[in-house]
């Protein structure tokens, strides 16, 4: 007997599809990045003298008569590349930690370091190329970095001040003969830029040209521009993620009306939630602590006992249009019920789960409005299938909602 080609194949493609699925793309990703940003280094290190060294100790060995060679030789094309490969490589790092800023970065960098390769033609093509897939390939695949963090926002203020310090650097090395008295070499460089970018300005170093003054003037302005940007990239996720959740939980409490409130993290309760997520209703739910619940991060999720009625009341029971008992636990639920009945509004109606049906006629007592049995329903389905006995709508309705318990099981 032959299998078909459609059930043979099918295993195999679903575990393709997990695959594909649980793949660590963002790894993968990081490491091509950070290969781009070393591919368009090579070049700079080569003048520096530290080919195969790597970036980190080509900068640590790097002395004052290399770098001012570089300077004077290499100008401003290679100043640029150097700025764009050491971003590239940073952005490596936030890509690993799926930081959508990273991405963004990344994306940006990228299409310069292309432009950049494709200017220069000769010797570049295979990294236009390279590139292009790469930014094509992020492009793809952006929802896999999908988070705000304080990492991405610390990345992103590494970046904008690490950028402008190898301007200034060079910058002043370059125009080193402007200057009062005359820069020439690097830690000095970098003592000026510093005071330039923090507008201290001790004014022992004083450029005299005009050029000179423009280019301290684009370090002040440029300084006050990537401080004020890299503090409020870092402290915004810190503040946005507390202000968002107390927003959202002044919101959720003003806007709870005509809802449904589930009390319970049974997996009963989860469905129940799904299935009315994906009808459009609005649901609170009420867990019992502030440990990990199964509920989605933008579930309207109330921490507190739901058979305290100031929880219930909290959770909008009296504009609710249901309060869903549905712990694991038949005496909770009854308790739950019982407490709704002090704060439920005229159009509320509560909703009891019985676990088991020994417990329906003892839930029955508190007076829930519908009181749902499962078990019964079950065993009832299974009696009638074996039995080869019709099931019909009206049947599983009763059933489900325990209209036929016996009394001899209370």
């Amino acid at each position: 007997m032959l299998i078909p080609r459609a059930n043979w194949l099918a295993r195999p493609l679903l575990l393709l599809r997990a695959f594909w699925r649980a793949f660590p793309w963002h790894w993968l990703f990081a490491v091509l990045v950070a290969v781009d940003g070393y591919l368009f280094l090579d070049p700079v290190l080569t003048v520096l003298g530290g080919h195969g060294k790597g970036v980190i100790e080509s900068l640590r060995t790097l002395d004052s008569d290399r770098l001012a060679s570089f300077v004077q030789t290499g100008g401003i094309p290679q100043l640029s590349r150097l700025m764009l490969g050491l971003g590239v490589q940073v952005m490596a790092v936030g890509l690993f930690m799926r930081a959508r800023l990273a991405w963004a970065m990344s994306i940006l960098l990228l299409a310069v370091v292309g432009t950049f390769s494709l200017w220069r033609g000769q010797g570049h093509l295979g990294l236009l190329v390279y590139t292009v897939v790469l930014v094509a390939m992020l492009t793809v695949y952006w929802r896999r970095f999908d988070r705000s963090s304080l990492t991405a926002g610390s990345l992103f203020a590494i970046i904008s001040v690490g950028s402008l310090l190898v301007y200034s650097v060079f910058g002043v090395l370059y125009l080193g003969n402007e200057f009062n008295p005359p820069i020439h070499d690097p830690v000095t460089a970098l003592y000026f830029s510093i005071v330039s970018m923090s507008t201290v300005g001790y004014g022992d170093i004083v450029p005299h040209t005009g050029a000179a003054r423009l280019f301290t003037a684009s370090i002040i302005l440029m300084g006050i521009t990537v401080f004020a940007t890299s503090i409020g990239a870092i402290v915004g996720p810190l503040i946005g993620g507390n202000l968002r959740r107390l927003m959202r939980a002044r919101i959720s409490h003003a806007m709870r009306k005509n809802h449904i409130i589930i009390a319970g993290v049974s997996p009963l309760a989860q469905s129940v939630y799904s299935a009315l997520r994906q009808r459009g209703h609005d649901v609170t739910v009420i867990v019992p602590s502030a440990d990990p619940h199964p509920y989605p991060d933008d579930a309207d999720v109330l921490v507190g006992d739901a058979s305290d009625a100031d929880v219930l009341r909290q959770a909008g029971a009296g504009q609710a249009r249901y309060v869903l008992a549905l712990r694991l636990d038949d005496s909770e639920n009854a308790f739950i019920v019982m407490a709704g009945r002090e704060v439920a509004g005229s159009g509320t109606k509560l909703v009891a789960l019985a676990n088991s049906a020994v417990h329906l006629a003892k839930i029955r007592r508190v007076n829930p409005d519908i009181v749902i049995s499962p078990q019964l329903l079950g065993s009832e389905i299974l009696a009638r299938t074996l039995s080869g006995e019709s099931i019909d709508e009206a049947m599983i309705t009763r059933l489900l909602f325990g209209q036929n318990a016996p009394e001899g099981q209370a």
